[in-house]
């Protein structure tokens, strides 16, 4: 067991979120780092990060002994080569979603995580939205009887987004960001079994994939999901998401402070009110993320959201763009 956790950050453009995790924890920041000298020295002084621990090489980190515990903030391309070199070094990784952009790349940090014999999260940060877990903490309670149908949707505007990483056919949107609502509907109803997709492409002329996606998913016998992407769509950011259960239905996302739950009488028939539920807004809660990680090194727990996991939900990404692109129903090949 670990007593102290000293952390180094990569990626400071989206990281910085992790530095605040890291500190909400007490954890001693001993690095940052960034390719861009901008990048670096904003997030230095906003933390008050000396220049001294601040890096343009990833591995000074590497190769720093006293650090234990490093966050992954970089474009997707990269997580699979910085995040096996730090594993190596005998580094427990927490890595920003999605985990890889190829199955090739996955079955690497997946057998790299279990060589290395540290701890590795990938940051499937939905699972710390307090909207939610409230969601899953009712589906499980079983106020609204069993799952029948599961709808999430990622919708996020990427006109002003779209650089050269985001622009990577490899990083199609259904990965880079409908992994989100993958795997918040993975986590509340299960692995689909099938998925079937149409994608379309009319909003993002700087890409060459699609930048809005259906997919349908069986999940079993009498349940069935969707999941809808759109990253050129023109309205505010959300992960709206419905669950049609046999005895009521709940309506959430991430960005707002109440969720709406409808439930039945005795007799199976509709309440007339349905109950507001009030949560706390906070659809990037790193804090969370990092008190979880932290736990499961000090206390040797097991990570939920390790590569495998990451990866299963990378897989059914994967399934909806071929299912997209060859216009067959696609089986998910969760076998790593």
């Amino acid at each position: 067991m670990e007593k102290k956790i000293v952390v180094a950050n990569i990626g400071m453009k989206f990281g910085m979120s992790h530095v605040e995790g890291a500190l909400s924890f007490g954890a001693e920041i001993a690095a940052i780092c960034d390719l861009d000298e901008e990048n670096l020295r904003f997030a230095g002084e906003r933390y008050s990060i000396p220049e001294e621990k601040r890096f343009s090489d990833y591995m000074d980190i590497v190769n720093n002994k006293d650090i234990n515990v490093v966050t992954v903030a970089v474009p997707d391309q990269l997580h699979k080569k910085i995040s096996c070199d730090l594993l190596r070094s005998g580094k427990h990784v927490l890595c920003e979603k999605p985990l890889a952009l190829t199955r090739e790349d996955l079955e690497e940090i997946i057998k790299t995580a279990d060589e290395s014999g540290c701890k590795f999260m990938v940051g499937q940060i939905c699972r710390f939205t307090p909207s939610f877990i409230k969601a899953r903490e009712i589906v499980e309670s079983g106020t609204i009887g069993e799952i029948y149908f599961i709808e999430s949707e990622y919708a996020h505007d990427y006109m002003k987004l779209c650089d050269t990483w985001r622009a990577d056919p490899l990083r199609h949107g259904v990965i880079g960001g409908g992994c989100h609502a993958v795997d918040l509907i993975r986590w509340l109803a299960g692995d689909p079994e099938e998925v079937f997709a149409y994608g379309m492409h009319k909003l993002l002329p700087q890409v060459s994939y699609d930048d809005a996606t259906i997919a349908i998913m069986k999940f079993g016998e009498n349940v069935a999901g969707k999941v809808f992407v759109s990253t050129g769509c023109k309205r505010d950011y959300t992960m709206r998401t419905c669950i049609y259960g046999t005895k009521g239905t709940l309506i959430c996302d991430n960005t707002s402070p109440t969720m709406t739950l409808f439930t039945t009488d005795s007799e199976g028939v509709v309440n007339e009110k349905p109950e507001i539920i009030e949560v706390e807004v906070n659809n990037h809660n790193a804090a969370k993320e990092f008190e979880v990680f932290a736990d499961a090194i000090l206390n040797d727990k097991p990570v939920l959201t390790d590569a495998c996991e990451g990866a299963r939900t990378v897989e059914v990404c994967l399934s909806i763009v071929e299912s997209s692109k060859t216009g067959k129903i696609i089986k998910p090949n969760y076998e790593f």
